[in-house]
């Protein structure tokens, strides 16, 4: 079958969409799970925090989970502090990260640290839900 210019030039915008959901997808999970790990080495007072690698993955995986969510933004024309859900989900991030911080820095003492990584644990899944349901309160 024939392709016109147009069908073909959007089968490969769709296409290639599909492939950034993909990759941030993947980056999330990669991101949460990386988040989890520190945690549990973290409350157990593992040395595997001080390895390179473990300080270093974390930055290259967000940076793309963060270059694929403006691909997506900008290619879908959802933009935050128009649409309510995503305004939500970039709202929940910021305060995910702070806690993140907050958890995985030795500054603070480790119930303060246990006690941030368990409520970050909480605003992630908050903003999986608006990522799916795309309503900034996902469980009304």
């Amino acid at each position: 079958m024939r392709y016109g210019r147009v069908s073909l030039v959007t089968d490969i915008q769709r296409i290639i969409m599909a492939w950034v959901k993909s990759i941030h997808v993947l980056c999330a999970l990669l991101s949460i799970s990386g988040f989890i790990v520190r945690g549990i080495w973290m409350i157990q007072g593992s040395p595997q925090l001080q390895r390179r690698w473990v300080k270093i993955a974390p930055h290259i995986i967000d940076t793309i989970l963060l270059g694929s969510a403006i691909i997506l933004v900008v290619s879908l024309q959802q933009y935050p502090f128009v649409h309510g859900w995503l305004t939500a989900k970039v709202v929940a991030l910021l305060l995910y990260i702070m806690l993140g911080v907050m958890a995985l820095r030795p500054n603070h003492h480790r119930p303060q640290r246990i006690m941030a990584w368990c409520a970050a644990l909480t605003v992630y899944a908050y903003i999986v839900a608006v990522a799916v349901t795309r309503q900034p309160v996902p469980l009304l």
